[in-house]
């Protein structure tokens, strides 16, 4: 059973720094690719970012392009997600996922954290 627990979300003002963790485990994950998306209130869902368990390839949205980093530790089974220079339009609950598939289509992704909430004050 895979599982994937999310922590590192909170309150911050503009300008601001998170960092959000994804722990996972359940399986082995070579050959996955690990994502964070977000969704805002009255939103919806949108990809930020994923990243290739076996080589660390990375793919970001437009939108955090520049300001979040998103990596990974195969040691610890976790995924992280750096966001500098945070936006008011950055407030979302923010879930990392997991697929086998190399898209930014979330019904691609099977396994889903259960979300944690940033919010950017302004």
């Amino acid at each position: 059973q895979v599982q994937l627990v999310e922590s590192g979300g909170g309150l911050v003002q503009a300008g601001g720094s998170l960092r959000l963790s994804c722990a996972a485990s359940g399986r082995a994950f070579s050959g996955y690719y690990m994502a964070w998306f977000r969704q805002a209130p009255g939103k919806e869902r949108e990809f930020v970012a994923r990243v290739g368990w076996n080589f660390g390839t990375t793919k970001y949205a437009d939108s955090v392009k520049g300001r979040f980093t998103i990596s990974r530790d195969r040691a610890k089974n976790t995924v992280y997600l750096q966001m500098n220079s945070l936006k008011p339009e950055d407030t979302a609950v923010y879930y990392c996922a997991i697929s086998t598939l190399t898209t930014i289509v979330g019904s691609s992704y099977p396994y889903w954290g259960q979300g944690t909430q940033v919010t950017v004050s302004s």
